[in-house]
């Protein structure tokens, strides 16, 4: 299995290592053909990209595309707010962007305090001193389902982390919204018996590596294991040995801007 693209890094604009270039050419030394710069929403706390950088980000994009080969395209990794669906992907950023990830963070500011408590405190207490309420789990399941119907997500990006949710509930609307269910090669998200829940649907997956440093691109030992482990079908995987995703959501909803 030969990833094709990784669209999920990080650069010094959030709290990546590695320059733009820096992750291309990290990407080139693997025989990637494409790589998104996914940096952190706004929302972050304290790696948040600022509105000022972005078409400096993208201009370096470009140029790192011209100097290694590999498309090198800008999207964000947005933060996903609370129940309401909103995430901080703003509106005067989305001209420079061809990509658009979200996914629930900590170190958030949250649309509203409840927010903060509900996403983060419940969430962090069930994790560390007991098990998950099924009211917990419903909530978060239903901030996941709002972000997919209410914004253009190319890729839901490590689905799980930080909340428990239903992966089955969460993987449909994935599928339904044509949302790809990313397979992130760098943190824990689900367990087994989760993803068992998200093949009976007919979403789609990416693997992406969460890069936080250029020697770290297109690296998915962790997820590779995890597709043998558990059955996730090759043809399922829209970013390897070739392939690349079509009809990709942010780039349909920029056609109709």
């Amino acid at each position: 299995m030969n990833l094709t693209a990784d669209f999920h890094t990080h650069t010094v604009f959030s709290h990546g290592k590695g320059s733009i270039l820096d992750n291309a050419l990290s990407a080139k030394a693997r025989g990637l053909k494409k790589i998104a710069i996914t940096d952190h929403g706004h929302g972050h706390t304290v790696y948040g990209i600022r509105s000022k950088k972005v078409p400096l980000m993208q201009s370096l994009c470009k140029k790192a595309t011209y100097e290694t080969g590999v498309e090198v395209v800008l999207g964000v990794e947005a933060n996903i707010l609370g129940i309401s669906g909103k995430t901080d992907m703003k509106e005067r950023d989305m001209e420079f962007m061809d990509v658009y990830l979200a996914g629930i963070h900590k170190c958030i500011a949250y649309d509203k305090i409840k927010e903060w408590f509900m996403l983060f405190g419940r969430n962090f207490t069930a994790r560390h001193f007991h098990k998950p309420s099924e009211s917990l789990i419903k909530r978060n399941t239903e901030v996941y389902l709002s972000a997919i119907k209410n914004n253009p997500i190319d890729i839901l990006t490590h689905p799980g982390f930080c909340a428990f949710i239903n992966a089955y509930d969460v993987a449909r609307c994935c599928e339904d919204y044509g949302t790809i269910f990313e397979i992130d090669a760098r943190k824990k998200h689900l367990e087994d018996d989760e993803w068992e829940q998200v093949l009976k649907t007919g979403v789609n997956f990416v693997i992406d590596s969460d890069a936080h440093s250029p020697e770290k691109i297109g690296v998915i030992g962790q997820a590779e294991e995890l597709i043998k482990r558990v059955g996730i079908p090759k043809e399922r995987i829209l970013n390897i040995d070739g392939k690349l995703p079509e009809n990709m959501r942010f780039k349909e909803f920029k056609r109709k801007m």
